[in-house]
């Protein structure tokens, strides 16, 4: 035998929800918020994607002076070329945008050759310009760990935007080796 139960007349038709203007209310107030956050997230983005690529650069430089030294110079930081992986925002030869790689330069000509050992790989972090203000394609440090040639400095901004961009950063390296990441106020590098 089943038995079978009945609301009161008055609790059945009361059903605790919301009711649809009371949902487009709330849809519409939660697009107005996101469309004021979503402006202050993108230069957020910008900042971290710079400061992830300037980290990367230094830890490069610390990497490949500890190597020079270890090996008695013959280390080559050298620019990965345009077109590679997909990346085409590096078409100069002062743009590092495509990524990097450090390697032994055996034979001592300051570039990294097909037949020559990589010591590391820094593919592109993606949307954000990299320019070395001083040389070109490759860098070249000798035994002691420091540069050969002309002051090494870097400006890192976010793709498509100036060095006035409050996230823009700047990669330096002194005469003496001394390795520091600087802020927008600060570029460019200065000895």
């Amino acid at each position: 035998m089943r038995i079978r139960r009945t609301l009161p007349a008055s609790n059945r038709y009361s059903v605790a929800g919301f009711s649809a203007i009371e949902l487009m209310m709330v849809v519409s107030i939660l697009s107005i918020l996101t469309a004021i956050a979503v402006p202050s997230f993108t230069v957020l983005t910008e900042t971290w994607r710079v400061r992830e690529t300037a980290d990367q650069l230094q830890s490069t430089l610390y990497y490949a002076r500890s190597e020079a030294i270890r090996r008695g110079g013959h280390v080559v930081i050298q620019k990965t070329p345009n077109m590679t992986n997909g990346c085409s925002t590096a078409p100069n030869a002062r743009d590092w945008d495509c990524g990097w790689i450090v390697c032994h330069d055996a034979n001592g000509n300051g570039t990294c050759n097909a037949n020559e050992a990589v010591l590391q790989r820094v593919g592109s972090a993606g949307k954000v310009h990299v320019n070395r203000t001083g040389g070109g394609t490759s860098i070249t440090l000798n035994r002691w760990g420091l540069v050969s040639g002309t002051y090494l400095g870097f400006t890192l901004v976010p793709l498509e935007k100036t060095v006035s961009h409050v996230g823009a950063r700047g990669v330096c390296m002194s005469s003496g080796g001394r390795i520091r990441v600087i802020s927008q106020e600060a570029i460019p590098c200065v000895g």
